[in-house]
């Protein structure tokens, strides 16, 4: 996996960069088919916009034997990643984000290093996600937003809305009209994946839709950047990370293959 100049140079600017098509569509159809039949996903946490729809996230600090985790291990991804940030990269956390036909509700504008710098004991906002199309993200089931290049403003203060924590609404709204950055919808096809600074501030609109829009966010911070204090729970100080390729994803997702009725 190498990135292109062209590339570097657009996540440095933007904040964030999309790869089409990075995981073939037989390997997405079986991460689609796990995902979708697993009873875990009925415990996923919930979380209420500032209009009270729900969206629902099921989170992992830690890796396991399963196909979500075979994806955060993906060496593609850790070898992009640790182009985007110059430093070996660890597991942070993964996610599923499930946002239902209909229900699902929006997420507000936030960075997630106003999440980690507050509540994880990090310090440099030298951290990244990447998010992995599991259904199509369009605008009609609520695809992501970012402001392009937000992540140079730096972290901004943030508060609570609804269940969630956003960001300084003023602050946001200043960059997008005083500053006149752009604001983009970041439509995704299964398969395709988002890279996005830890500090690109983003959000996304409820699910108006018939259709789904489910994704697996796989997390990483810089080795650099390591928790400055070792607590229990929360999401994992500095590891060693073992890289795997494709195929080995693929034979995880055959082995966990939901057997038809």
């Amino acid at each position: 996996m190498q990135l292109t100049d062209e590339e570097l140079r657009s996540f440095a600017a933007d904040g964030y960069l999309i790869l089409r098509g990075f995981f073939a569509p037989d390997l997405m159809q079986l991460l689609y088919e796990i995902a979708k039949s697993d009873k875990a996903m009925d415990e996923a946490t919930e979380r209420r916009d500032a209009e009270g729809a729900i969206s629902r996230i099921r989170l992992s600090n830690d890796l396991h034997d399963d196909v979500y985790s075979a994806f955060a291990r993906s060496a593609r991804i850790v070898a992009a990643c640790e182009q985007l940030l110059g430093d070996e990269v660890y597991h942070f956390h993964h996610k599923m984000m499930l946002k239902e036909p209909r229900v699902g509700g929006a997420w507000e504008w936030h960075q997630d290093f106003g999440y980690w710098y507050a509540q994880q004991y990090v310090l440099f906002p030298d951290m990244i996600s990447a998010s992995i199309a599991v259904d199509a993200a369009t605008r009609q089931n609520g695809c992501m937003q970012v402001i392009r290049g937000s992540h140079r403003c730096g972290r901004l203060d943030h508060g609570t809305a609804g269940e969630q924590v956003g960001a300084d609404l003023e602050k946001v709204e200043a960059l997008l009209g005083f500053y006149e950055l752009e604001h983009d919808h970041v439509e995704l096809e299964q398969g395709d994946m988002l890279l996005f600074h830890c500090n690109l501030l983003h959000r996304s609109d409820r699910n108006r839709a018939d259709d789904p829009r489910w994704s697996l966010i796989c997390c990483y911070n810089t080795r650099h950047n390591d928790k400055y204090r070792k607590v229990e729970g929360g999401h994992p100080a500095y590891a060693p990370l073992e890289r795997w390729p494709d195929e080995r994803l693929a034979a995880i997702g055959e082995r966990d293959r939901p057997v038809p009725a």
